[in-house]
């Protein structure tokens, strides 16, 4: 699959933009996950189908935030209705919304004009450093 070379663009974007490592590590986890409910749940687990993925740097630093699109052209659901599991609810899985909330600051759920659903991902880049 190409996740290792997303990850490996968005590392090197959001390097350059002065993020720490546990940052970058953070970032790579929620793509990691939303990758993963793309292909549960909108592609029903083929592996086969198309992701497109877009990175862009918004604003100026040190006010910049990295957006990263995810757009699949799987299954479309009410966006209202992507929620993560109760924490209390101790099975595995379905803990990567929740994953994705924490670790991103602001998280878009859309159905695509083009088919499928849509993933706005925004995290604000270079906290202050003490």
């Amino acid at each position: 699959g190409s996740l290792p070379i997303v990850r490996a663009v968005v590392e090197k974007i959001t390097l350059a933009q002065g993020c720490d490592d546990e940052e970058i590590a953070a970032i790579g986890l929620a793509i990691d996950e939303a990758m993963a409910n793309v292909l549960k749940h909108g592609y029903e687990g083929a592996a086969d189908q198309p992701i497109e993925i877009s990175v862009t740097i918004e604003g100026e630093a040190p006010d910049a935030a990295v957006a990263i699109m995810i757009h699949d052209y799987g299954r479309q659901v009410d966006p209202e209705s992507i929620r993560s599991r109760d924490l209390d609810d101790v099975r595995p899985g379905g803990l990567g919304v929740h994953i994705i909330r924490s670790v991103m600051d602001n998280v878009e759920y859309s159905r695509s004009a083009q088919g499928g659903m849509e993933l706005k991902l925004t995290k604000r880049l270079g906290k202050v450093k003490t």
